[in-house]
């Protein structure tokens, strides 16, 4: 005999209690289908032209085949691919790799700025969904000339990101000049502080107030980019980052596979290092889930 509330009719209480169950599985089914997504690796094979003027090639091939197996045995279900600094502009690859993955993947490709319009379009159908300044030893763009503003504008009409690697000091200074021509910014590696000083630098503040914009993501991803002592520096970092920020607008990614840091790194001891780094289930949870809408996922 089924138990009925007083003041319900029989009819309104079983109602009620469909409409319970209903909630509950739709809950469950969003749960179930959370996305776990990696916002930084890299593909290539040593069969690809590379770029005039690197600073490093690798002597080995990272194929997409590859990737998604690590994707695979990481339990994630999305992943970012980000055109390597050594191919240059050609993302002929990159595009080839997002259309094999049917959907799963996103890009961003390294362009000149004097690429056309029609041409950004066309990356755009294929997954691509924003651009990489990659300026580590590179002089530092001047985003005034003319060139710089029309490119920016068409980044701006796709609804496209701009990330940039570069030391915090300059970071401070480059992201509002990108803000005020109305792209969103996606800073690299913990946004690469002064390795010796870590959060300590004068220039990680700035770039922590940039967190207030509502239009900048940090990407918690390669510590080891930031020294020998990059997970203690990475400790320190993320609840700065995490106050700052938001949950929403951090960013992890695994950097596989690792250029110039192989033989110390995997994409398992990445991810395991996140674990610990926000030991929070919930909130490690959120971190990896909140790229989606960024990515177009």
């Amino acid at each position: 005999m089924t138990f009925v509330p007083r003041g319900l009719t029989r009819r309104q209480f079983g109602v009620a209690l469909a409409s319970l169950a209903t909630t509950a599985a739709t809950t469950a089914r969003s749960e179930a289908v959370l996305p776990v997504i990696d916002t930084h690796a890299h593909v290539f094979h040593r069969g690809l032209k590379l770029a005039p003027g690197r600073r490093y090639a690798p002597d080995y091939d990272a194929p997409l085949a590859l990737y998604l197996e690590q994707l695979d045995r990481n339990g994630m279900t999305n992943g970012v691919l980000v055109q390597p600094s050594f191919l240059g502009t050609d993302n002929s690859y990159l595009v080839e790799c997002l259309k094999q993955a049917n959907g799963r993947l996103r890009g961003i490709a390294v362009v000149d700025p004097a690429v056309s319009a029609d041409e950004l379009r066309t990356l755009d159908r294929a997954g691509v969904v924003g651009i990489r300044l990659n300026l580590v030893g590179q002089p530092l763009p001047d985003l005034a000339a003319s060139e710089w503003k029309t490119l920016l504008g068409h980044v701006k009409a796709l609804s496209w990101q701009v990330e940039i690697q570069r030391n915090a000091s300059d970071l401070a200074m480059l992201a509002p000049q990108l803000l005020d021509h109305g792209v969103t910014v996606v800073l690299d590696h913990y946004t690469l502080p002064d390795p010796k000083l870590g959060v300590s630098d004068p220039g990680f503040q700035p770039v922590l107030k940039l967190g207030a914009t509502q239009n900048v993501w940090v990407k918690i991803s390669a510590p080891y980019r930031n020294g020998a002592a990059g997970e203690d520096f990475a400790r320190a970092a993320y609840p700065l980052l995490r106050n700052a920020y938001g949950l929403d607008r951090l960013l992890w990614g695994s950097d596989w596979p690792h250029t110039q840091f192989e033989a110390s790194q995997s994409y398992e001891k990445n991810r395991q290092f996140l674990d610990t780094l926000i030991a929070d289930p919930v909130e490690r949870a959120q971190v990896l889930a909140s790229p989606h809408q960024l990515f177009r996922f």
